[in-house]
């Protein structure tokens, strides 16, 4: 994935007094001391503290899981023993019958070639091996293999339903993303498992003419889904493009597929230059958003 060069605006510190979010900012959160190759693609708050984020590098990166303090200080490294980073794209955490777990969305397909893409669900460790930058290694407890019912698709923005035991993975590359669903339990074991399309979200800002124009990698781009979370009680989601930072609310009993169907709320730009990884915070008063090319995060607040 390059990294954009132009066309996105400097860091803002605060919120523009007259933009009407659910959540206030950005502020900036700190300077995140992993991964190594600052290519940030996921972000996951971890259900073991809530003062610690797991993260990843991009394609190419090692198949490694990075823990960092909610102010980017490096806690330590989780080695994933058994797969490969094909291309990293996404991670979520949740937490399913009292055991923590991170599901990491192996789910890049920039050409859409790729006849199955992995999900890897991995127990999430106690953090006492890292202690002092430490390393613990684990292997994944499950690798679902997923293949779109329709062909295959680009995927950076992948959430996690407990109450419904379901995956969502939200496309990138079409100018109206899809929302697919995949069983977080499927019954058919180690056979392939079909990821099923829901919906069609309508209302993610796409660029305008005049962006559609512009020279910048961004312009074109602006609509582009590169991340995607889900609070913990399923109240609210939060989708990132490269243009917009959106927050969908969730009534009680409503399908995904309906609440992604309204106008989201349109929160401040980040200000970062290649947003690629958002998450909710455990109890989904704090929304942290990172970027690739640079260790500088960012945190919004819910009022």
């Amino acid at each position: 994935m390059k990294r954009l060069l132009a066309g996105f605006p400097a860091l803002a510190l605060t919120a523009l007094a007259a933009t009407p979010a659910t959540f206030h900012g950005p502020t900036i959160a700190g300077q995140l001391g992993a991964p190594p190759r600052l290519e940030t693609s996921g972000l996951a708050i971890s259900r073991r503290s809530p003062e610690v984020l797991w993260t990843h590098d991009d394609s190419g990166g090692a198949p490694a899981l990075y823990a960092v303090s909610t102010l980017g200080a490096a806690v330590g490294t989780l080695r994933i023993q058994g797969v490969k980073n094909e291309d990293w794209e996404d991670l979520a955490s949740y937490e399913l019958d009292g055991q923590p777990w991170l599901l990491i969305a192996d789910t890049g397909d920039n050409d859409a070639r790729r006849p199955t893409v992995q999900l890897h669900i991995v127990a999430e460790p106690a953090h006492e091996p890292f202690k002092a930058g430490g390393e613990a290694s684990a292997r994944p407890t499950r690798t679902l293999q997923v293949r779109y019912e329709d062909g295959p698709r680009d995927c950076e923005s992948v959430a996690v339903d407990v109450a419904g035991r379901a995956i969502y993975l939200l496309t990138k590359r079409e100018s109206v993303p899809r929302l697919y669903r995949v069983e977080l339990e499927p019954r058919e074991g180690n056979a392939i498992t079909i990821a099923r399309h829901v919906a069609q979200v309508t209302r993610v800002p796409q660029p305008t003419q005049a962006q559609r124009k512009e020279k910048s990698y961004l312009g074109r781009r602006h609509g582009e889904v590169t991340a995607m979370d889900f609070t913990a009680d399923g109240t609210g989601a939060v989708v990132l493009t490269y243009g917009s930072l959106l927050y969908y609310e969730r009534s009680p009993g409503e399908a995904w597929a309906e609440a992604l169907a309204r106008d989201p709320v349109q929160l401040e730009s980040p200000g970062l230059l290649q947003v690629e990884a958002a998450c909710f915070s455990a109890d989904g008063k704090q929304l942290f958003v990172a970027a690739e090319g640079t260790r500088t995060f960012v945190r919004y607040e819910k009022r």
